[in-house]
Formats: C-alpha cells, sequence, structure tokens
C-alpha cells in the first residue's frame, strides 16, 4: 500500500484556483460564511451558522485550541537593513509552555528574511512595554538547511518571552494573500475558542465558529472536545517532486489529555474533526497506539508518527478502541495525565481512517498535502467538490467559506 500511495502524482491534485477566488480577509461576520455539505456522495450548500442542522445526532465535535503566536520579529542593522526573524518552534526549553514563560534567554528554530544581509554579530533592538524599554538580542547559533538556532536574550526579567512577541511580534498571515499582517488580523485569525499559544498559522476551519455557533451545538447535545496542534510554517510547504515519495511532511507537536481520549475512545464512530489538524492529531492517535503495542516502554521520542507509518504492513492490525486503550495504560504506568509528542503524519488516498468520520474545513491550495487528505476522505470525489465550490461562489483557503464533509 505504501508504494501505492507514494507514487501519486502531485499533478493530479491539481486545479485551477483564480486569484480573486482567495478570500484576502474574513466576512465581517464569521458564521455568516458559505458552508458545502457532502453527505452520501451528495452536494449541497448552506450557511456555516446553521451547521447544527446537519451534524448526526450524538456526535462529538473535536476542536484544535491553539492559538497563533505573533512569530515574525523584525530587527534593524545600523547600516539600516531590515533583517526577519520568524520563531517556528522552541528549542530550549523545548516546551512550549516553558519558552513563553522565560525571563531572560530561550532558543528558536527560525527562518531568516535578509539573511544574506547578517553574516554575524548580535541583532538588536528596543521594545516598550508599558512604557519600559527593554533590549531584546538575536544571535544566530548555526544553521540547519533553511533554518537557523536563533538564541534570543533580553535585559530586564519582569518581562517573560511571551511578553515581548505579545508587544513586537507580528502574526504571520498567509503568504498567499500577499498583503501585509493588518490590525484586523490579531483578532480574525484566531479562533474564538485558542488557548494554548505555539502555532504560527491558525487552524482555519475553526476560524467560522462563533460563540452563538458553540451555544448551538451544546443545545443541540452535540459533545465538544479539544486537542492541541500547534501549525507549523510546513503547512504551506508546497509538492515540489512529482510523486509525494520525495515530499518531507513537516513535524507538528501535538498535546492530548487522558481525558479527551477516553472521550475519543467512547465515541468512536460518531467524531467529527474541526480541521484538518485536529485530523491529523486524531488519526495519529490510533498509530501511536500501534507504536506501544510493539513497545509498551516507548519514550516519547518513540512515539513520534513518522510520515509513512500508516502505510506499512502490519501497522493496521490494532482496533481503534485498542489503540486508544494502550495509550490510557501508557498514561497510567506514567502517571500522567495528557500525551505529549508529535506527528509526521501524511494522510493520503490509500490512506484508511480509523477514528474520524467527519471533517470541517475549509477548500485548500492545489497540490497541497491538505488537498491530498480531503480526497483520501471523500475517496477521490475532490474534483466534484471542488468544481462546485468554484462554479457557485465559494471564498477559498485562510479566509475562505467552509464545508462539511461526511462519510
Amino acid at each position: 500500500m505504501a508504494t501505492k500511495t507514494q507514487q501519486i502524482r502531485i499533478e493530479d491534485y491539481n486545479y485551477s484556483l483564480p486569484d480573486e477566488r482567495i478570500a484576502k480577509f474574513p466576512l465581517p461576520q464569521r458564521d455568516e460564511s458559505k458552508l458545502l455539505l457532502y453527505r452520501n456522495g451528495k452536494i449541497s450548500e448552506s450557511i456555516f451558522k446553521h451547521i447544527t442542522e446537519y451534524l448526526p445526532a450524538g456526535s462529538l465535535m473535536v476542536f484544535n485550541n491553539t492559538r497563533v503566536i505573533q512569530a515574525r520579529l523584525l530587527f534593524k542593522k545600523e547600516t539600516g537593513a531590515q533583517i526577519e526573524v520568524f520563531c517556528l518552534e522552541p528549542i530550549e526549553p523545548h516546551d512550549y509552555a516553558l519558552v513563553f514563560q522565560q525571563t531572560e534567554r530561550c532558543s528558536w528554530t527560525c527562518l531568516v528574511g535578509n539573511l544574506k544581509k547578517w553574516k554575524e554579530g548580535l541583532l538588536s533592538k528596543t521594545i516598550l512595554i508599558n512604557d519600559t524599554p527593554v533590549t531584546l538580542n538575536a544571535e544566530k547559533k548555526h544553521t540547519c538547511g533553511d533554518s537557523h538556532h536563533i538564541e534570543f536574550t533580553w535585559d530586564n526579567p519582569s518581562y517573560t518571552f511571551a511578553d515581548l512577541l505579545d508587544a513586537a511580534g507580528i502574526l504571520p498571515i498567509p503568504p498567499y494573500l500577499h498583503r501585509e499582517t493588518e490590525k484586523s488580523d490579531l483578532q480574525t485569525y484566531q479562533t474564538v475558542y485558542s488557548k494554548i499559544k505555539g502555532s504560527v498559522a491558525a487552524p482555519t476551519a475553526g476560524l467560522h465558529f462563533t460563540p452563538e455557533v458553540l451555544a448551538d451545538i451544546d443545545a443541540h447535545n452535540i459533545g465538544r472536545e479539544e486537542v492541541t496542534l500547534h501549525v507549523g510554517a510546513g503547512t504551506f510547504k508546497p509538492v515540489k517532486s512529482d510523486t509525494i515519495e520525495g515530499h518531507e511532511m513537516h513535524t507538528e507537536f501535538i498535546s492530548v489529555r487522558r481525558s479527551s481520549i477516553e472521550r475519543v475512545k467512547s465515541n468512536l464512530g460518531k467524531i467529527i474533526a474541526v480541521g484538518t489538524t485536529s485530523v491529523r492529531t486524531l488519526e495519529s492517535l490510533y498509530y501511536i497506539g500501534v507504536a506501544l503495542a510493539n513497545n509498551p516502554d516507548a519514550s516519547s521520542d518513540d512515539l513520534v508518527v513518522r510520515q509513512w507509518m500508516p502505510y506499512k504492513e502490519g501497522n493496521n492490525r490494532l482496533t481503534p478502541t485498542e489503540a486508544l486503550q494502550n495509550i490510557l495504560d501508557y498514561l497510567d504506568s506514567h502517571h500522567t495525565d495528557k500525551l505529549v509528542t508529535a506527528t509526521q503524519i501524511i494522510i493520503a488516498p490509500g490512506y484508511e481512517f480509523k477514528i474520524v468520520r467527519g471533517i470541517v474545513t475549509n477548500f485548500h491550495q492545489p497540490k497541497s498535502t491538505l488537498l491530498l487528505l480531503i480526497s483520501a476522505f471523500v475517496q477521490g470525489n475532490w474534483k466534484a467538490i471542488y468544481d462546485y465550490a468554484l462554479t457557485h461562489e465559494f471564498r477559498f483557503l485562510s479566509y475562505g467559506d467552509s464545508s462539511l464533509l461526511i462519510r
């Protein structure tokens, strides 16, 4: 199965997306976006605020509660050259919660813009926080491929790294919007339920939800649960190889509470994932359970779901119930109530879904791994869905309209 999936030609997942169909800004009211419905192979449409009318009774919706950080920092050298340092993921401390609490120094894997103008030395900038000046320094330690190990230090321990980012960082918006971040994005590019800082891109399927829609979900006795996957910049990484075998998926941090795993286990067959990030998190749980079946004493590094793990013979022998129970047993034996690891999973045609039975998602870029995921879920029928959206005035990509896909 792996060979067949790996030989998928990305050109077969191309379509024409006119620039005017890409939503540059969200609608004034989040839940007024259009909602494409795909159920039993049939396509129709509605308005997002009416989504509860189409969710199967007794469903459990799983949301990604990650929060986008203001990850872009701009420094100006004495020469006048502007250098952008884009924080991707923490190195020291490696834990997201801890890195934001640091009061003197921390280091991150970063992308650097205008790198040719920064050969060596410190970058410095003065930040005003509550009228108090704080000097932030950035030092390039070493390079790995396109990314760089950057150490940040600052001279006022009264402020955390989170304070510095909030005061001086710029919210990263998708490059395909072809515009600068605006003040309105600070609110509109966050879900209303975002909590855990760490993403450099929003889980955009969640942008349509409002407190009113969430209340309506509760009123219809549809369950809500949360997981955390911090979205990396790799989510925008195009597939440049002819076949997907040559594409390396980015690794993303995931965190799931024990109580959430128990609830998912109790509601198998009823799980609606809000966004592809929730899909990747939930489906990764199955393969973490498989890894534990093979090695009950696995370390956290051993639990990282590698890109092609789902397609290897012998890795699909467990029931979802057995896989999830393995995780619960592991958490009990390690006296912890939270699973923290990472996933590199690629979901493409040939993948067999283990946990997710419905997806709320936006419309994705041509030739993207997200489109491969959608095709896998709708069993190859993505063209009919996207043709409908293109011919019925749907808005595309991060700030665009939504869809509810149910198998």
